[in-house]
């Protein structure tokens, strides 16, 4: 499946809730889900029917994939990845979108969105251990050191998103030296250090029918 190149704020209101897929406009009166909290499309407004289980489940499925802006064959191929690790599929399945390289990069305030912040990785502005790495969906592992390039650090376009996300809690996984603009993988991220509203239990749930 081809990535959705449309308006991502329909993305938000057909989950009924914000993803935060356009950075800084989601914090402004100019966010959709404040404007047309209802579900787009010509019958978006009118009353909808309860969801089934399955909907239910499909429907947290879709919103773990567009908060991290991956395709359905890249979702279902992670969630194989997480049935053959040790411990619970949920947790690892987050687990391994959390440690994304795009995703990193976001967590870290180099980007005002996950969107940004693959193009950041894409145009090869960060390394990983020294040496340059331009896949957003490169898994970082423990102890590895990721670091904006020394030419890229007078953007304009990351300045801002630092200075702006300066009071971003970082987690606990990451080690981030703000004044060198390097950061530190310490650990595997923990499920307690995940804030996405995303319960994957429902997910697990969808896989197994």
């Amino acid at each position: 499946m081809a990535r959705y190149t449309g308006a991502v704020c329909r993305l938000c209101r057909r989950e009924g809730q914000k993803l935060f897929l356009k950075g800084d406009r989601c914090y402004t009166d100019k966010c959709a889900i404040g404007r047309r909290s209802y579900a787009p499309g010509q019958h978006g407004n009118a009353r909808t029917k309860k969801l089934s289980e399955y909907g239910v489940q499909l429907r947290e499925k879709q919103k773990a994939r567009r908060y991290y802006g991956i395709s359905e064959s890249q979702f279902t191929h992670y969630f194989e990845l997480a049935e053959k690790r040790k411990g619970q599929t949920g947790e690892n399945l987050l687990a391994i979108l959390e440690s994304r390289l795009d995703n990193v990069i976001y967590r870290l305030g180099f980007a005002m969105s996950r969107a940004e912040a693959r193009q950041l990785v894409r145009h090869g502005h960060f390394t990983v251990n020294g040496k340059k790495v331009n896949i957003p969906s490169y898994q970082v592992k423990t102890g590895e050191v990721i670091e904006l390039k020394e030419s890229s650090r007078s953007l304009d376009k990351i300045k801002g998103s630092l200075e702006a996300n300066a009071s971003r809690v970082i987690p606990k996984w990451l080690d981030f030296d703000q004044a060198n603009k390097v950061a530190k993988v310490v650990a595997v991220p923990a499920r307690e250090d995940i804030d996405l509203p995303i319960e994957e239990h429902l997910i697990v749930e969808f896989y197994s029918k």
